[in-house]
């Protein structure tokens, strides 16, 4: 990240960067089976029925593996936004299977999120997880869980109404990483418990004129566009489709019989998905931060 850094201070906007990542390390021995039987939950199946072929040696685009241009680009994404409009990102484990975190998010740091293996800024909460995660793994199953993510200093105008909102936005990056099935802002799926006099956000206007309202259940974003309080959203993962269990399932001449992970598997993929969710965010909002730049200037 150092290097993106450093590239990012001699570039201009439009300038072409080339992100290129060899990995040394790939074992598609352990994915051999694989070539003939499909993974329950995974893109296997699917991969093979649009395209008539798939990367079994490790997953292919289906892989987190592919995230990791996303995280590059995002870091560069992210100091743009740090540097020229003053938005900060931070992300972090909040839900491991049951066990649930009572985050404020906005007072997370990201060192309290880095300061442990599964980055819940709880460090009480963090070691149950730790453990949760661990006891699921010797048993060669695996779990899900929710990634929160606080977005502070956004102005108020950012996004566009119908087919780009920002929210719309936001919520095709995040359903489009690996394992995420679900997305939600401000309030989300909860608001729905509430009536309007409950879930609406008073606007309020301080001495200097500046607007801001009493609460932010519609997480920071109405009518598509920022509305100058924080952006808070979270992402859900499902759990990791590659267990090391023996499940049912079918080979590719569509006869069933059963099949046992082997290999590299995360028994949780939530902890790794943090970096991910914010350079997703990142890419998102530098995006809308330049179109309003643009839009300033005509």
């Amino acid at each position: 990240m150092e290097i993106l850094s450093g590239v990012l201070d001699g570039m201009t906007l439009g300038t072409p960067i080339l992100l290129l990542v060899h990995n040394k390390d790939a074992r598609p021995a352990d994915y051999k089976e694989i070539s003939e039987k499909y993974r329950p939950s995974h893109a296997d199946y699917t991969y093979d029925a649009k395209y008539g072929i798939r990367a079994w040696q490790g997953g292919g685009r289906a892989s987190a593996r592919e995230t990791i241009g996303r995280v590059a680009a995002g870091a560069i994404a992210r100091k743009l936004l740090r540097e020229r409009f003053g938005v900060e990102i931070v992300a972090w484990v909040e839900k491991v299977h049951h066990i649930v975190a009572n985050i404020d998010p906005l007072s997370v740091t990201r060192d309290q999120v880095e300061d442990n293996i599964v980055r819940c800024p709880d460090p009480v909460v963090a070691e149950h997880m730790i453990q949760h995660i661990d006891a699921i793994r010797k048993q060669g199953d695996s779990v899900g869980g929710v990634v929160g993510c606080a977005v502070k200093g956004c102005p108020a105008g950012w996004g566009d109404p119908v087919f780009d909102k920002l929210e719309a936005d936001l919520a095709k990056a995040m359903l489009s990483l690996p394992a995420c099935k679900g997305f939600e802002v401000g309030s989300g799926f909860g608001g729905t418990d509430l009536k309007g006099s409950e879930h609406n956000d008073f606007f309020r206007a301080d001495l200097d004129k500046n607007v801001y309202t009493e609460t932010n259940r519609s997480g920071g974003i109405q009518g598509g566009i920022t509305n100058g309080q924080p952006i808070l959203f979270r992402a859900a993962f499902k759990p990791t489709a590659t267990i090391l269990m023996e499940q049912r399932t079918i080979n590719r001449n569509r006869e069933n019989t059963t099949l046992k992970g082997r290999g590299r598997h995360d028994p949780c993929v939530v902890p790794r998905a943090v970096p991910i969710v914010e350079a997703m965010a990142a890419l998102v909002l530098v995006d809308h931060a330049l179109r309003q730049q643009a839009y300033n200037k005509t």
